[in-house]
């Protein structure tokens, strides 16, 4: 138990950063969706932004933590200390010889990959050549981000989360910096955007860096490429790239998708950005921290074959999940439209851009709970070393992404394309969880559902309570009333929890 709440005062910290950082990057958004809308030129960066972005969610926040930190953990709890910072020089340093080729690779071919990632841009070539220009220059993100998140694993398995939070802070603000008074002095504006992406990879991997030598490490090149840990991790890499992906690859197939404007709308690029920022607001702030946090118990609980505490470990954090995202879900379904409009509807985002958002964001929020499920439950398997089981089960979840996202898109447009990402990711979540309890025996999960419904009743209360505020709360500032709505539904709900017992239930018992 005093574990448990170690962990959760880590995922407090983590949290508290992570929401800077999401704050920052709100402001970010709302500057990018004022200079370019959901124009050609929006659209462009939105692409070009997505194929490194997504390989710093992909490399962050699932392989790099699920992959790596297994193995620190087995090496810091059964190994000598210089033993382990070896093992973090071989993969720092083979990690740059392949990543480095990559982004050389990446560079050279990115006319082939916008082709292949955003087919529907062939018939505007003004479109395709921005698009690939902005990727060249974004790509090199790619290596300093891996190798940021490289240092984020091992500082996180010596528990130390602070910094590794709060460095992504610096790319947004640097692209707050280019947005407010670099990209207006440019001939094309939105290339000083891109150029901010980059140096914020660049400076995210030296922030942390000395905090890692304050714990004892010294660089050294070290190419081993026959290091016995370093083959456990190749062997896990790929596999856990495709079980941790399963919502920021099917966000990348929208995108795919949504780059056929002429049946989806255009503009839906665009619009699945900015509604997918809004929805990882909750996910990354609650899911990630909850996931980055209890991580490294579950590694040595799995390294320990302790599989009771590990499933009383996995009970609490579910119920942490399922406290802040149930909640979170049903605000930003009801509160979709006024939310968009506050944040987003200033210069070239204009009324049409905020009602096609809103819509996208009303199917995305489905799917809350489950993104943030999907992670921790993937990290039960990977903290056991097992990598086929969520392969199996995302592999399924992606090609049903696909099959649903042409069945839907013709009658909910962009809509459709966030409906088959949620029901795919829900579908991900409780098909993991259903083969977690084959392998390990029953979860014990009964009353977290039970206590699920009861906090699931508490969030449809604040839901009215949102919904008639907006309806009848008379104010000519819309972000007054929004405001007095968001802090009347929190009351709401903390009112009707408490009443239901919803957080004596959370308490973290045995």
């Amino acid at each position: 138990m005093s574990e448990h709440r170690t962990v959760f005062r880590s995922a407090g910290m983590i949290a508290f950063f992570t929401f800077v950082s999401r704050v920052a990057g709100f402001a970010r958004d709302i500057i990018i969706a004022r200079m370019f809308g959901t124009t050609m030129v929006a659209q462009a960066f939105v692409v070009a932004f997505r194929i490194p972005n997504t390989f710093r969610d992909l490399v962050g926040e699932g392989a790099a933590s699920s992959a790596i930190i297994p193995i620190f953990s087995e090496y810091v709890t059964r190994e000598k200390k210089q033993d382990f910072w070896r093992l973090v020089n071989v993969v720092m340093t083979i990690a740059t010889i392949i990543l480095s080729l990559v982004t050389l690779l990446g560079m050279l071919c990115a006319p082939l990959v916008i082709r292949v990632v955003a087919f529907g841009f062939a018939d505007n070539a003004a479109k395709m050549d921005l698009t690939i220009a902005l990727t060249r220059i974004m790509f090199p993100f790619i290596l300093f981000i891996s190798l940021a998140s490289l240092v984020m694993s091992a500082l996180n398995t010596l528990k130390d989360f602070n910094i590794s939070a709060a460095s992504p802070c610096l790319m947004n603000i640097l692209m707050i910096i280019a947005g407010l008074w670099i990209c207006p002095r440019l001939s094309e504006p939105v290339m000083g955007m891109a150029f901010a992406v980059l140096l914020g990879g660049i400076l995210q991997f030296a922030a942390q860096m000395p905090f890692l030598r304050a714990k004892g490490y010294v660089f050294a090149w070290t190419p081993d490429w026959k290091h016995p840990a370093l083959r456990r991790i190749s062997s896990l890499l790929a596999p856990r790239i495709i079980g941790s992906s399963i919502y920021q690859v099917n966000v990348f197939i929208d995108t795919m998708f949504a780059s056929m404007g002429k049946i989806v709308g255009e503009g839906a690029v665009a619009a699945l950005y900015y509604s997918n920022r809004l929805v990882q607001f909750p996910t990354a702030i609650f899911g990630l921290a909850l996931a980055t946090a209890f991580l490294p118990t579950l590694s040595r609980q799995a390294v320990a074959r302790d599989f009771d505490n590990l499933k009383r470990t996995l009970r609490v954090a579910l119920r942490g999940l399922i406290l802040f995202l149930v909640p979170s879900t049903v605000g930003l379904m009801v509160l979709a439209q006024p939310i968009v409009k506050m944040l987003f509807e200033r210069g070239k985002f204009d009324a049409g851009s905020t009602r096609m958002t809103a819509f996208v964001l009303l199917f995305y929020a489905l799917g809350i709970v489950a993104y943030g499920g999907s992670r921790m439950v993937a990290a039960c398997f990977y903290s056991m070393q097992d990598t086929r089981t969520p392969v199996k089960v995302t592999a399924f979840c992606m090609i049903a992404n696909i099959f649903l996202n042409y069945a839907f898109m013709w009658s909910l447009q962009a809509g459709g394309l966030a409906l088959a990402t949620a029901l795919t990711s829900l579908a991900n979540f409780f098909g993991l969880l259903w083969n977690l309890q084959r392998k390990i025996g029953p979860l014990g999960l009964r009353q977290t559902a039970q206590e699920s419904v009861l906090v699931l009743v508490a969030s449809g209360l604040m839901g009215i309570t949102c919904w008639l505020s907006m309806r009848f709360l008379l104010s000519s500032h819309e972000s007054l009333r929004l405001l007095v709505t968001i802090t009347a539904g929190i009351a709401v709900f903390f009112a009707a929890g408490g009443m239901l017992g919803v957080f004596r239930g959370f308490k973290l018992r045995q």
